[in-house]
């Protein structure tokens, strides 16, 4: 029988071959890794050691590394792949991480908890801790929320609008400097052009999505898909009427919502609180 025609000289190990891919991009991306660590806002050496095949990273790492190296989707393939576990990552948040990093423009609903990307650290530590998550594996989930942040920045920056619960600005960090500097971080970020914060307060009553965040995902294709989640569990919907309706609803909570100006003004107004509080 004729020996096998090797197609490729890269790894068919599933493991080698994802750290084969980052070394690869990065190359060809012409950046050291310290200037990679600088740009994602990880430690570089977290990089390295992808590369060498020593750690795999964890799944917002990666999504990071798609975005940066215009690869959306394919990373996180290889990635999922090389964990060997497919009930750690689900295909529908891999898919929708994929649909985010293109998206045109986002929009958004937060019904308890600010959006990931619009977190502080000390604001996602303390949101994840709540969760559970202790020690490295908290510190790392911390890191990779963070790397999240770069899909609004730069000039080719997407839209991105969120409608932030009343609800969400009640509920302070234990910490009040970290507070302090979540409040200070969502002013700023309000004053990106291409960032719209609305507030929605409480006195508007029940609404269509009062029960989970959604955040809507508009295509290159003009489709749009939506992906809602709670505490527990979030889902990628794609169906045409469903995102529809979804959407009807998030157009009617806008009108009660209060305007970008009025909506900033809100948001300054504890942050005044908390500078005057003599207690902090």
């Amino acid at each position: 029988m004729p020996q096998r025609r090797v197609i490729t000289g890269r790894s068919q190990e599933p493991r080698q071959r994802f750290a084969e891919e980052l070394r690869k991009l990065r190359a060809a991306n012409g950046t050291s890794l310290r200037a990679l660590g600088e740009r994602l806002g990880w430690d570089y050496s977290l990089f390295g050691k992808m590369e060498k095949g020593e750690t795999l990273g964890s799944p917002e790492v990666v999504q990071a590394l798609d975005t940066h190296y215009g690869t959306p989707g394919l990373l996180l393939a290889l990635w999922e792949v090389a964990a060997g576990d497919h009930t750690q990552f689900r295909e529908r948040y891999r898919r929708y991480m994929a649909l985010e990093a293109e998206a045109v423009s986002l929009w958004h609903f937060a019904v308890s908890v600010l959006p990931g990307l619009l977190q502080t650290p000390g604001y996602a530590r303390e949101v994840l801790a709540a969760g559970g998550l202790r020690g490295k594996e908290l510190e790392q989930q911390v890191e990779a929320r963070m790397g999240r942040r770069e899909l609004l920045e730069g000039e080719d920056a997407p839209p991105f609008r969120t409608i932030l619960s009343e609800a969400v600005l009640r509920m302070p960090l234990r910490d009040a400097e970290e507070w302090r500097g979540q409040l200070e971080y969502l002013a700023e970020a309000a004053g990106q052009p291409n960032v719209a914060m609305q507030v929605l307060p409480l006195s508007a009553g029940p609404h269509g999505l009062m029960n989970a965040t959604v955040m809507f995902l508009r295509l290159a294709n003009g489709r749009t898909v939506a992906y809602t989640e709670n505490g527990y569990r979030g889902d990628l919907i794609e169906e045409n009427a469903t995102v529809e309706r979804l959407q009807r609803a998030y157009d009617a909570m806008r009108d009660m919502a209060l305007s970008p100006a009025e909506s900033r003004k809100f948001v300054l107004a504890p942050l005044e609180e908390v500078l005057c509080d003599p207690s902090t």
